[in-house]
């Protein structure tokens, strides 16, 4: 569903969007099959364990996508699912000695602490693999009865061979496929490149009546069951890692393709690249890998985040610490503008009521809205898109240091700054606001916190602080006026006496 912005782009903005399409390997204009609605699917996890931050990269990037859809117009229906049903949850479940549900249950919830915490909104669909078993059985009986799948001892195969745009996707050749090491080797099967729609039952793991007896779906088949039903034949855009589009996404194009009749299964294939360690791609099966939760012991949520949108989506992004304290360093100049934007607006007194004169700060938010929906347009270009809030925080940084005070007229320029600032960042899921609120009262200074790790300013309550203290100052009272001080730097709030006055700003 559309969330609400301030400022919606018009449909004529709409039509300067342009995507990557996997399939065409060029950039497309967007084109969904229904003007202003836009049907979207992405592979969700697969639920053994804790994520970590390589699958938490993907869910970023579909969110912020997500959320630019939104800002621009479009009423987006997304569906993100849940592999509840896999060799790993049994593998998992076995290990630890409990039920695949357990594991599946545990972790499921963990996922979407995960996500709530990354400021990942919730899907409007996130179906369990479990939920939609008769649909993927009704797939897989219409693939055997037309001809593209056959049953062996209670296993089910998809013959590859019958689908003529195989291989399409991921540009592999049929031939050079069958020659390579990864394909599964089965006797039984007709062609060794054949994949698995349905498996046999086997002792302890879990299964469910199917024509073929009983047993469990493949994993491929179970993302086209849930797609198609809960879309439609037809997805506007298909979205997971790059590492998913061979085998996974290729299969799925034949499977459903197969199934419904109904060409292209897919109009707009997005995939995101790698996060590396040491230039290797994060996987658990390479042991290089760092949970979310790990992470965020660590750094806030929104660095992390952060991080993820510096770098376009479709490149690898190498994690290293040193790239953590960049984004650390990089987000709180974010911060610190809107603190310098919303310190300007509590310091606006006198002045004619009549003036209302063009600010460069009102500029400035006319270009950043300008340049940040021309980053977005070209494909989703997060640090373009970055680049334009930082334009904008620039000149908040100048008009600060320059201590300019506004007139009361002239409050309207900083407050449209602030909105800009606020809205842009909230499309890339950028909160730029504070745990830490300070506040003044009759003794001099309480703090509230809200949460854990992030901070932003209440500027008013500062600025009285420092009134209060260059009013204890005055009259001598250096030890109330200590206080403030070491009170406020308590709560990363540093000062700095000037001849003209007393600045401050945030420790970061």
């Amino acid at each position: 569903m559309t969330a609400a912005y301030s400022h919606i782009p018009s449909v004529e903005a709409q039509l300067a969007l342009v995507i990557y399409n996997t399939l065409t390997r060029k950039k497309e204009p967007f084109a969904p099959r229904e003007p202003g609605r836009v049907r979207m699917y992405v592979c969700g996890p697969t639920v053994y364990g804790y994520i970590h931050v390589g699958n938490a990269r993907l869910e970023v990037s579909f969110d912020a996508i997500r959320r630019y859809l939104e800002y621009a117009g479009y009423d987006v229906e997304m569906v993100r699912n849940i592999t509840d049903v896999e060799d790993k949850i049994i593998a998992a479940a076995n290990e630890q000695g409990v039920s695949a549900e357990e594991i599946a249950r545990r972790y499921t919830q963990a996922y979407f602490e995960d996500m709530a915490a990354l400021g990942v909104r919730h899907a409007d669909h996130e179906p369990r693999a479990t939920e939609y078993i008769d649909a993927m059985i009704r797939l897989v009986s219409i693939l055997i009865e037309r001809g593209f799948a056959y049953s062996v001892d209670g296993d089910v195969y998809y013959q590859v061979r019958k689908f003529a745009d195989y291989g399409k996707l991921s540009g592999r050749d049929l031939d050079e496929l069958e020659a390579g090491a990864r394909v599964e080797v089965d006797e039984r099967k007709r062609d060794p490149l054949d994949f698995a729609l349905w498996k046999s039952a086997k002792p302890g793991e879990p299964s469910w009546d199917s024509p073929w007896g009983r047993g469990r779906p493949g994993w491929h088949i179970e993302c086209s069951a849930m797609s198609t039903s809960l879309l439609g034949d037809e997805l506007d855009i298909h979205g997971g890692g790059a590492d998913l589009i061979f085998p996974h996404h290729e299969n799925e194009i034949a499977q459903s393709q197969a199934a419904t009749g109904h060409a292209p299964f897919v109009r707009c294939w997005m995939h995101v690249g790698w996060l590396t360690v040491e230039h290797k791609k994060m996987s658990k099966s390479l042991g290089n890998f760092s949970t979310v939760r790990e992470v965020l012991a660590h750094y806030s949520p929104q660095v992390l985040r952060f991080l993820f949108l510096s770098t376009h989506y479709r490149q690898q992004l190498e994690f290293t610490d040193g790239a953590l304290e960049q984004a650390r360093s990089a987000l709180a100049r974010l911060e610190i503008g809107r603190e310098h934007l919303e310190r300007m607006i509590a310091r606006a007194q006198g002045g004619e009521e009549g003036e209302d004169p063009l600010l460069a700060i009102e500029q400035a938010a006319d270009t950043a809205r300008s340049e940040f929906a021309q980053a977005m347009d070209d494909d989703f270009n997060t640090p373009r898109a970055l680049a334009a809030l930082f334009g904008l925080v620039h000149e908040a940084h100048r008009l600060a240091d320059e201590r300019f005070a506004p007139t009361l007229a002239q409050r309207s320029s900083f407050e449209k700054g602030r909105s800009a600032l606020v809205e842009l960042a909230g499309v890339l899921g950028l909160t730029l606001v504070a745990v830490v609120v300070v506040r003044p009262n009759v003794l001099g200074l309480t703090a509230q916190a809200a949460a854990p790790a992030v901070v932003v300013v209440d500027a008013a309550a500062v600025e009285e602080l420092i009134n209060q203290r260059r009013q204890a100052r005055a009259a001598g009272n250096y030890e109330l006026a200590d206080s403030i001080r070491k009170q406020l730097g308590e709560l990363g709030i540093a000062l700095e006496d000037r001849p003209d006055g007393t600045t401050w700003r945030r420790m970061t």
